[in-house]
Order: C-alpha cells, then structure tokens, then sequence
C-alpha cells in the first residue's frame, strides 16, 4: 500500500517543516495502528474495515481526526465489519489526531535524552515518540492488555521496539522518567506520577470533565508546579478495569422533574441560551466550581431549544429560548440554583474577556491534589 504521499500530506498540513515532530508524522504508517475503526453512523457507531476500502482507508487514518477504536468492552478489531453500536455507548479507547498528540509533546518540552512515559490506545503516539528519540527512550502503557499486545506487535511491525507494558496508569509505574504525557484524563493526578518523575521532569495531562491542559514541572519537595496551557483539550478519563462510562448522568428522578416541573424559581436569564459541553472555559470554570452537573438538550419541531443541567443532589435548572438570541426562560429547583451559577461564571467572562481558568497557575502536591490560581481566583481539586 503506497502509504507515504498520504502521511507526508498529513504532516505538510499540520506541522511546519523545521519543526522536529514533522519528520516523525510525515514517516509514520498510521493506517498500520488503525486496521479497524467505530465511525459515527445515524443513531450510534459502525465498523469500517481498512483492508475492506484502501482508498477510505489512507482518506481517514492520515486524517487529522480522532478515530475510536473501542467502543464500551468491544474493540473494533474484535468487531464485524458494519458491526453497529447504538448511541449510548461510550468510546473507551482511540487513535487521537495527531496535532493533539504532537500538542502534548510539545507541552513536554521533549529533549533528546528524555526518557518518556506515553499513554499507549493504539501505538500511534507512541511511534511518533520514537521515531523522535528513539524506541529505547520511550516507555507506552495501557490497563488493556489486547491494546498493549496490538500496538506491541505494530510498532514492531513499523521497526519499532519501545518498552510496552500492562498497568493501571493510575496505580504503580514500570520506572522513572524525565516526561511523562498522558492522552487519558485524571483527576486528582495519581501520586505514583510524582514518584515515578525525576526531579526537574516534566508531566503533561488533562483534568477529567474539563477540558484543561496541565503542564507541570516537579520539585526537589516532590511536588509539581507549572500551569493550564492557554488551550484546550479533552481525553477520555482513566479507566481501571473492562469498561468506563464519562457521562455524568443524574438520577431519572431528578431528571423527570425538570422536564415538568414548574421550579422553585422561575425567572428570565440574562444570556441567550448556552449549551455548556460545547464550549472549553466556561465547561471548565463550571465543573472546577460545582463538579458533576449533566448536561442535555432538546429541540421541537417550532424549533425552540431547551437547555437541561441536573445534578445528583437533586438540583436541575430548566432553560427555553424561541431563538438563538432570545433570553430564556429559566425554571430551577433543588438544593443549588445551577443556572445562576452559570450565569455568575458567564458574567465574569463578559466583564474581564477572559476566565481565569486559562493560564492559571497550578500546584500538585505529592498526594496528587491541584490547586490552581490567578487573578485573585483559586479552585482546588482535592486527592
């Protein structure tokens, strides 16, 4: 398969050439890590075989687009080709695009003697890494053991022989690094983390339910310090057994209320409607301040579109605007008013044009619990 004009494309759209992660998308088989893949169909997921379609297949792998390779327990290796799973289901593991992988590396700040600890999906971050620095530098972990077995066997494939091995990221890791970068999201950062960094390392993640970057350097008191990069992104979390599920979802109690219910309060919002999972800061910002809120959305056939946040604790706010400009009307009940806090963060994002979230500073202690600052603003997540 004449794979390389597609994975040169790929880097010439993506990376600029001086830089020294373009060599390593331009020169990197892609497809080889991605035979198979659950592509978004009417109501859920299907199966698409590589081998199947070539020409989709070179089309979609040197794509810079994530492609989700497991879907709840299933693996789309194991699956039938047209295999379809309905919404519902949650992806579990994936090949990220791969300017997000070359994102977080660059959030590293990777040397050439780094020695790196990568998360593992489908091996096509970790063969970026070593063709970087070399396999010898580059360790690449996975709490699925097919996973680590599949990519194990198509790095080799692809000349390439990192050290792999099967652990829980969360728990004990297999050495000491100067870098570890995860593509799963935690939340605290596990403590084994700091103990497997070497003083003067570095660790790049993203917090669980937000969509932060943290970039932290450890110190010689064992704790980290750094920042939230200015940008965002969103993995899936850690997961620690066969299956995951990210969705947050509220009791079906708390969910039938404020569908019908009339609310303990009942007033117009300030702001036009907004659909919170869609936006980075504000998502962010909200689930640091009053974590765990489910967000849904409906529309009818008028067109007029109602915005839904619940939350376990029995409080839930209902929303309904006629149009995208018009000022809701907004039902809330429970224990917290969800749309006032809502509300508060987007004032604050309208009176300084920014949310401190972004480019806020940030220190993880050694059990692993993140104090984030700036501005006067502080969050904590604790361990």
């Amino acid at each position: 398969m004449d794979w390389e004009p597609h994975a040169r494309r790929l880097a010439a759209d993506t990376i600029h050439p001086s830089s020294r992660w373009y060599e390593p998308v331009a020169t990197t088989p892609r497809h080889l890590f991605v035979p198979r893949w659950w592509e978004r169909a009417e109501g859920g997921r299907i199966v698409r075989d590589g081998a199947a379609d070539a020409d989709r297949w070179l089309r979609t792998a040197y794509s810079d687009e994530t492609l989700v390779t497991r879907m709840g327990t299933v693996h789309a290796d194991h699956a039938e080709p047209g295999a379809f799973v309905p919404s519902g289901t949650w992806p579990t593991s994936s090949s990220t695009l791969p300017t997000l992988v070359v994102t977080m590396y660059r959030h590293a700040m990777i040397t050439d003697d780094s020695t790196v600890l990568v998360t593992c999906g489908s091996g096509y971050g970790t063969a970026l890494a070593c063709h970087r620095l070399g396999a010898e530098q580059v360790t690449s972990v996975d709490i699925d053991g097919y996973l680590v077995a599949a990519a194990t066997d198509r790095l080799a494939a692809a000349g390439l022989h990192p050290h792999t091995a099967v652990c829980d990221i969360t728990k004990q890791l297999p050495g000491t690094y100067d870098r570890i970068v995860s593509t799963v999201s935690v939340r605290p950062v596990p403590p084994s983390w700091l103990e497997a960094l070497r003083p003067g390392g570095r660790l790049v993640t993203t917090i669980s339910g937000t969509g932060l970057i943290l970039v932290a350097d450890k110190k010689g008191d064992g704790t980290a310090t750094g920042c939230i990069a200015a940008t965002g992104a969103s993995f899936m979390s850690a997961r620690h057994g066969e299956d995951h599920d990210d969705a947050v979802l509220a009791p079906a109690e708390v969910w039938e209320t404020a569908q019908y219910a009339e609310g303990e309060s009942v007033t117009t919002g300030r702001y036009p409607l907004t659909y919170v999972p869609d936006t980075w800061d504000l998502r962010s910002t909200l689930e640091l301040l009053a974590p765990g809120i489910d967000h849904r959305q409906t529309e009818d056939e008028e067109g007029r579109r109602t915005i839904y946040m619940l939350h376990a604790d029995g409080s839930w706010a209902r929303a309904t605007a006629a149009g995208r400009r018009d000022s809701p009307t907004v039902h809330q009940g429970g224990p917290r008013r969800l749309w006032d806090e809502l509300d508060r963060i987007r004032t604050w994002l309208v009176i300084d044009g920014y949310l401190p979230v972004s480019g806020a500073r940030v220190r993880v202690d050694p059990d692993g619990a993140i104090h984030l600052n700036r501005s006067g603003w502080s969050a904590t997540i604790p361990a």
